[in-house]
């Protein structure tokens, strides 16, 4: 088994000796470009006048001190990816020694009081489930991990376990593909590059594929012709005029293309990169082999394709040169080639890209999850029962709670069957609604479960655990439960769910209260549903006289030496002691 720890502390001191020998690279290439520099300065000052020494060096310094600058960039980013290796290592340490993990984005933007159940488990937020679990680089995979999160589904639940356990084994290459996207300045959503690249519409003419190639050879025997006083001044003039003018035609479309090129830049730069990570791994897995498929179903990788498009934005920004962007206008045609080159590739490949942007952000996503089960080695994966419907679970515990304090219980429930689950206040009731609901979730989209043996029948999960009134709808707490309540019986008459509730109808008084939950429980046994709700009404338990599919269980709490006490501990029967007398007068709110 493995121990995220040592090998996180590993991992970081690798990178660290990585970074030191990067970094000592780089003041290496500072140096020499300072000293060509430098060099090329003291030439010109030496040879002055000296036409045929200076041409020649100015050439070959201009040339070798881009060389030297390409290679530096090259340096710089390895340097940033060996950083984000080390910072991704040590925020691992730090979780799992500390358990400090609020720092993290919260998903706030993806709450949806709505859901069947995301508003209800904790699932985002501050401390949220998704908090603790989220190790995405690029947002479209946070986004693609939330809605796997809520997507409520039991479909290809083996699939997905497969997926991950093999992510969960390949930690270097998890790190390497974070570590690259971390690095990625996305300006534009993918599904806006998606939407721009399939109602492109083209303006270069067809003509400018052998144009500018016809029309640079011409330049350059203009500018021998010149060169030789072969021909004047004027005629150079007029040729440099004609080629501005030329481009000049279709300079309001250049700019716009320019404009929106420019913006997916970095993206496809680093894209690229994770593309070529993800055509040389070698995978098992039935998903992760046929997304490595949708990447190599050209001729060409489609990193290298994604490289080409990212060679053609820097060619043409090269137009933002201003002493480039003129002499190259007027002798090359140049921002016309590039704009052809990049219709030319957005024509070709403009309905793949959202496939391949699909499988870098499903990838980002997946990581996460495989992140997950690497850090928890001793979770189990749900074993999935067909013959029988049902789940059970052998010290089930809450994921989130420190594992040196929690207590597990044993869970098993039928199909068909209810718990009514009394007990006192802090007993531990909500926490065990949303420990269930978190195994359901977590079961069905294929991570392992802080249990220590767990098998179950997929199932979806429905929960009204919290409601609150809505003053902008001019709407009360009481009938914003019962549009929750109605939400659900609509839900389970199209389909299968475990339904979780916490004390329903608290917004009337008690005995209407008993009355209406004994009906609607009623209701629920009568449409075959399976599910737990937690009451501090006892007079509710009194329903498994009549209907033998619901069951009483409680937590329970001891006062002790005038000290209240909990064992959080599950169990069969219905709770005798309540608490929020003695609380009352511990904390001095009451007299005696």
């Amino acid at each position: 088994m493995n121990n995220p720890i040592e090998f996180y502390t590993r991992q970081k001191e690798i990178h660290k000796q990585e970074l030191a020998k990067i970094s000592k690279k780089l003041m290496a290439s500072s140096l020499i470009r300072l000293l060509i520099f430098l060099a090329i300065c003291f030439t010109i000052y030496y040879f002055f006048g000296n036409i045929n020494v200076i041409v020649p060096v100015i050439i070959g310094g201009i040339a070798l001190f881009l060389f030297l600058v390409s290679r530096h960039s090259d340096l710089k980013d390895k340097s940033d990816k060996q950083k984000e290796i080390i910072r991704l290592n040590e925020l691992e340490i730090d979780i799992l020694k500390t358990r400090n993990f609020q720092d993290l984005p919260e998903g706030t933007e993806f709450e949806d009081p709505l859901h069947p159940y995301s508003q209800d488990i904790d699932l985002f937020g501050r401390g949220s489930f998704f908090q603790y679990a989220n190790r995405t680089a690029l947002y479209e995979g946070t986004k693609k991990l939330a809605g796997i999160f809520t997507e409520n589904s039991i479909e290809g639940i083996t699939r997905k376990q497969e997926t991950v356990k093999e992510l969960a084994e390949k930690p270097q290459w998890r790190q390497e593909f974070t570590a690259l996207a971390k690095l990625v300045k996305t300006e534009t959503p993918s599904k806006t590059v998606v939407s721009w690249f399939k109602g492109y519409k083209n303006f270069v003419p067809g003509y400018i594929k052998w144009l500018p190639s016809v029309f640079s050879v011409i330049s350059v025997f203009v500018i021998a012709g010149y060169a030789f006083d072969y021909l004047k001044g004027i005629h150079l003039l007029l040729w440099f005029l004609a080629g501005l003018l030329f481009t000049g035609i279709f300079l309001k479309r250049i700019n716009l293309l320019s404009g929106s090129v420019s913006k997916v830049q970095d993206t496809f730069h680093q894209y690229h990169l994770l593309l070529g990570l993800l055509e040389r791994e070698d995978f098992s897995s039935e998903i992760l082999k046929k997304n490595q498929s949708l990447i190599n179903a050209e001729k060409k990788k489609a990193s290298e394709i994604f490289r080409e498009f990212s060679k053609a934005i820097d060619a043409l920004d090269q137009r933002n040169n201003m002493l480039f962007g003129i002499f190259g206008n007027g002798f090359l045609l140049w921002d016309l080639q590039q704009s052809y080159k990049l219709e030319k590739w957005i024509s070709n490949y403009r309905q793949h890209v959202e496939n391949w942007f699909e499988v870098i952000e499903f990838t980002d996503a997946y990581n996460s999850m495989g992140n997950f089960v690497f850090n928890h080695p001793i979770y189990v994966f749900p074993k999935i029962i067909k013959d029988k419907k049902g789940i059970s679970a052998t010290n089930l515990a809450h994921p989130l709670l420190d594992p040196k304090k929690r207590v597990a219980n044993d869970f098993a429930i039928g199909d068909e069957e209810f718990f009514i689950i009394t007990g006192a206040n802090m007993a531990g009731k909500s926490t065990f609604l949303r420990t269930v609901s978190l195994q359901i979730l977590m079961s069905n989209i294929g991570l392992p479960v802080c249990a220590q043996a767990c098998s179950y029948s997929p199932i979806k999960l429905i929960t009204s655990m919290r409601t609150s009134d809505s003053l902008s709808d001019d709407e009360s707490y009481f009938f914003s439960e019962l549009k929750r309540l109605k939400f659900i019986v609509d839900q389970i008459k199209t389909d299968r769910y475990f339904i979780i509730l916490d004390e329903i109808l608290k917004g009337t008084n008690s005995s209407d209260k008993a009355i209406g939950s004994k009906k609607f429980i009623r209701k629920l046994v009568n449409t075959n549903s399976t599910g737990i709700i937690a009451t501090h009404d006892l007079s509710l338990c009194e329903i498994t006289s009549e209907l033998s599919q619901v069951k009483n269980h409680y937590f329970d709490a001891e006062i002790i030496n005038d000290e209240l006490h909990f064992d959080y501990r599950f169990k069969d029967g219905i709770c005798q002691n309540m608490n929020a007398s003695f609380l009352l007068r511990k904390m001095e709110i009451v007299d005696d």
